[in-house]
């Protein structure tokens, strides 16, 4: 095993450091500079960290031996105060580390210096700021030195031990403030000659201090930010005060240190030749420290210890040479310290790992463990996790039946196991799941009205363990927890786990139980709960509760009607006062006239709802609704009217069975049944059929019929009223229509008055009829006599009317003219037309003008005619000027003649200028996309710019 590094070492650091100046007397150290003073006056200075040493002579012009008496510098190596004393005098000198020449305090002639105080909150390189010096004759001074002054700013008195003189060892700025009021101090036993104060500094501020005392090393912390006051009046900022006996020294009682130095947990004691570092916690002996002296040296020993605070490295001196103490981690091991002392929050703050803490935590389980502190214990316990497993921890409540303090253990094990544990996590969640509701169930056990009781233990460990359910939530197996909470019979855990996991079903299945219908529809409300449930605990929640179901209901949107028929089927099959409201209807009617639904399910349950009622206005009107109104190709009902009409005859509600044979166009089974049930509807259906009149005076007849049998065997007024009835139908039926209607026995002078206005009638509509066929025949021969005229039209064309495609003169002679073979030449002349609007055309032209125009099939049509003509053309030509030359029938017409007529009515049956022809063209573009020659044409393309000239003009 490797043997570990001592926390202190001491090296050499410099063997004849005085140079041959003397022997070393003193010395003082600061930011890795040491200044030494000899005992023939001298001051050397060695700066370690820029490798530089220079010499002071401060007894120059002083009679007899000087000595240097005591040496200080300031934290941060650049001031420097010595005093000489020789020859019954003394003096106090400063020096800069610029200065190559010392300047002498000359206030403070013939008073020692014993202790200075720096300034370490607003020291500079350049300048001390204020300085306390302490004198061996009880006095405090105050100094500054600027570098660029080269001298003090002032020397300033400032308090005296007017009471009990004594010389000042060390100096803290805390003295000042006993200027204004009266001097308490404590007095320690015994007299030493080297008395000490020394303090540990940290970020320029003191922490702890020690006094090399007659009676012991006195130490203790300073926190000046306590501000307690002591029995007197002072403030006191002295914390843990000790007093270590040199006694624990191993040295003997009236063996005492000769030096002292302080690190942050260790006191350097120089006793004769070693040092003996002691623990400031424990007081005891670590190590010892052993100097490679030189002979000569040796025999007087080691003379005194001082400490670099800026730096931190303590040092060593004899007579000659100078010993440097190095520190590795001392705070190592403090831990155990602390921790042998009980100290376990600082024991704790100065581990350095796991391993560390657990050992902590060990002890102060097994002490509070052993005190039965079992809830204590089981806190300690659960931050172990190496020096301790966890079964054995477990099995130590266990097996003392300690529940408490085992569920404690494993809530304060959960705080301290790391994410990625997720399987520990759920094991120890579910194990103290369990041991909470053993809790529950036991203190139930114990006291029956514990349940009653809100501030009872059983009621604080219930808050508890579900506030432990929503934290864990996420850890607990969903499963086992459920199950857990069934077998021990919580059912409101149950159903408060249930919540946390969004296990809504099972929260429902509870309020429907408890007969909580309003909360379980609370819960269904929520928007992460699947829609699934709303239609699964519908038929529940209406026989619980069925308005604030139906509410619920009417509130969402999303909700399918056709998905809630069972439970409104289930509503809808109890018994229900009369003066209730049907909240099925209710429900319903909200659907087809509010959200305009179409399903014929929903349409077809409320229709059977309103069949069931006893007033049938309601069943009316909602089959009168045209629910599809509006909605283009969308029918006007959406319920099964065969369905309607078998249920409404079920439940023998003959006007709706009416309503929806005449909706089905069933027309005389509707009439037949109104018959039976009131004429006045009969009618009413008969007048609705309009576009056929047959069947209406069919539909007209069987009412009549109906009204006539009604009246038989009855008086003759009676029969009358039923003659009357024509006068109802309009005209539609004539007493011949119903005579056969009425019975044998009837008399004719019942009759006779009908039978005459029939008669009027029928005359009327005769000379009606008359005066149509004379206006039909003067038409026709005015039809004859404008055909005989049609043939002999003419029209009168100027000697130079002009062509309207080729512009050349209508009149040309036919030799400058292509006649192809189709037209017979009039005279010398081109076949051409003209037309009632006044333009004329060749009629080549006009045929090649109308096949460019038109549509591509119309163009192949008149070319098919075209070619048709030419292959007749051994046929004898008709002359003719855009008209057959001579007025024949059409039927005795030649094949030629038949085949120009088609192309006359295909070119000229209007004005190609005039007509259709010319309003197509305008929606046509200027240039044809077959046209691209034409586009390419006018495309304005770059020149050659280097062949052209400019011109320049002169202005």
């Amino acid at each position: 095993m490797e043997q570990r590094r001592q926390v202190f070492s001491v090296d050499l650091l410099e063997r004849y450091a005085a140079k041959g100046r003397g022997e070393i007397t003193c010395m003082a150290a600061g930011n890795d500079v040491i200044v030494l003073g000899t005992s023939k006056g001298w001051v050397i200075r060695h700066d370690f960290g820029v490798g530089d040493s220079f010499d002071i002579d401060l007894s120059a012009g002083r009679p007899g031996e000087q000595s240097i008496h005591t040496v200080f510098v300031d934290p941060g190596g650049s001031h420097c105060i010595a005093v000489v004393v020789g020859n019954g005098t003394s003096d106090t000198f400063y020096t800069h580390a610029k200065w190559t020449k010392p300047r002498v305090l000359s206030k403070l002639k013939g008073l020692v210096v014993n202790a200075v105080a720096w300034n370490r909150q607003h020291i500079t390189e350049a300048s001390t700021r204020e300085v306390i010096l302490g004198t061996d004759n009880g006095q405090l001074h105050e100094i500054a030195v600027d570098e660029k002054d080269k001298k003090e700013k002032y020397i300033k008195f400032l308090f005296e031990l007017s009471e009990l003189p004594e010389a000042f060892m060390g100096l803290q700025s805390v003295f000042a403030s006993y200027v204004d009021r009266a001097v308490h101090f404590m007095e320690l036993p015994g007299e030493i000659p080297n008395s000490e104060l020394h303090f540990f500094i940290q970020q320029r501020r003191a922490i702890h201090f020690a006094w090399l005392s007659g009676a012991g090393i006195y130490h203790g912390g300073l926190n000046f930010g306590a501000q307690r006051s002591s029995p007197n009046g002072d403030e006191n900022f002295v914390e843990n005060k000790a007093l270590l006996d040199y006694s624990k020294l191993g040295e003997g009682a009236s063996v005492k240190p000769s030096s002292l130095a302080v690190s942050e947990f260790h006191f350097l004691l120089l006793v004769r030749n070693k040092v003996k570092v002691v623990n400031r916690i424990s007081e005891q002996i670590v190590e010892e420290l052993y100097f490679d002296q030189t002979p000569d040296a040796a025999s007087r020993g080691v003379i005194g210890l001082c400490s670099d605070a800026s730096a931190g490295l303590f040092y060593a001196y004899d007579q000659s040479s100078i010993f440097q103490v190095s520190v590795n981690d001392e705070g190592r091991d403090m831990w155990k310290v602390y921790l042998d002392l009980k100290e376990y929050a600082a024991a704790l703050a100065n581990c350095r790992d796991a391993l560390q803490r657990d050992q902590v935590y060990l002890v102060q389980a097994e002490d509070a463990f052993n005190t039965k502190d079992f809830l204590r214990a089981a806190s300690f316990y659960a931050k172990i996790n190496y020096v301790l497993s966890f079964e054995e921890i477990t099995l130590k409540f266990i097996s003392i039946g300690e529940q408490d303090a085992l569920r404690t253990f494993l809530l304060r094990k959960l705080d301290n196991l790391a994410k990625d544990d997720k399987c520990q996590i759920t094991m120890i969640s579910t194990w103290a799941t369990e041991l909470y509701l053993d809790k529950m169930n036991r203190l139930l056990l114990e006291d029956d009205t514990a349940s009653e009781n809100s501030s009872s233990e059983y009621q604080s460990i219930i808050r508890e363990f579900r506030a432990f359910l929503s934290d864990s939530k996420d850890v607990l197996d969903e499963a086992t927890t459920i199950k857990l909470l069934e077998s021990y019979g919580r059912v409101d855990e149950l159903v408060f786990f249930a919540s946390l996991k969004e296990q809504h079903e099972i929260v429902v299945h509870h309020y429907i139980q408890l007969g909580e219908a309003k909360k379980a529809l609370q819960v269904l409300q929520k928007l992460n709960v699947p829609i699934d449930l709303q239609y699964k605990f519908a038929p529940d929640l209406i026989m619980l509760d069925a308005y604030e179901t139906v509410e619920s209901w009417m509130i969402r949107k999303d909700l399918n009607p056709r998905k809630l028929i069972p439970a409104m089927m289930r509503y809808s099959s109890e018994s229900h006062s009369k003066n209730e409201t049907h909240e099925v209807i209710k429900y319903l009617e909200y659907c087809v006239h509010r959200l305009q639904n179409e399903d014929p399910s929903v349409h077809n349950l409320l229709l059977s709802l309103y069949a069931k009622q006893e007033d049938e206005s309601a069943l009316l009107r909602f089959l009168q609704c045209k629910f599809g109104k509006g909605r283009p190709n969308g029918p006007e009902f959406f319920y099964d009217p065969k369905y309607a009409l078998r249920l409404c005859l079920k439940e023998k509600r003959m006007r709706a069975c009416v309503h929806i044979y005449s909706m089905m166009s069933m027309h005389e089974e509707a009439v037949a049944l109104a018959l039976q049930v009131d004429p006045e509807l009969a009618m009413a259906e008969a007048d609705k059929v309009e576009d056929d009149e047959d069947l209406r005076k069919k539909l007209w007849l069987m009412v009549a019929k109906h009204v006539i049998e009604q009246e038989k065997g009855t008086k003759r007024e009676n029969i009358r009223k039923a003659i009357a009835f024509l006068k109802e139908t309009d005209g539609l039926l004539k007493i011949e229509d119903i005579l056969p209607f009425f019975p044998d026995f009837a008399l004719i002078d019942d009759f006779k008055e009908a039978i005459c206005s029939s008669l009027e009638d029928y005359n009327d509509q005769i000379e009606k009829l008359k005066e149509k066929m004379n206006d039909a025949t003067r038409g026709a021969d005015n039809i004859r006599n404008d055909i005989s005229a049609l043939a002999q039209r003419y029209a009168i064309i100027d000697c130079g009317e002009e062509c309207g495609v080729c512009q050349k003169k209508i009149l040309n002679m036919a030799g400058n003219y292509p006649m192809m073979g189709v037209y017979t030449s009039v005279g010398s002349m081109a076949p051409f037309y003209v037309f009632p609007c006044g333009h004329s055309f060749h009629a080549q032209c006009l045929i090649a003008h109308v096949t460019r125009c038109t549509t591509e099939a119309q163009a192949e049509y008149i070319l098919d005619l075209q070619k048709q003509l030419t292959l007749l053309g051994n046929e004898s030509r008709k002359e003719m000027n855009g008209s057959l030359s001579e007025d024949k029938p059409i039927t005795s017409m030649t094949a030629g003649d038949k085949i120009r007529s088609q192309l006359d009515d295909a070119i000229a049956s209007e004005c190609p200028f005039c007509g259709d022809l010319m309003i197509r063209e305008i929606s046509l573009p200027f240039v044809l996309p077959e046209e691209t020659d034409e586009v390419a044409s006018w495309e304005i393309k770059p020149t050659n710019l280097g062949n052209q000239k400019s011109i320049s003009l002169t202005l």
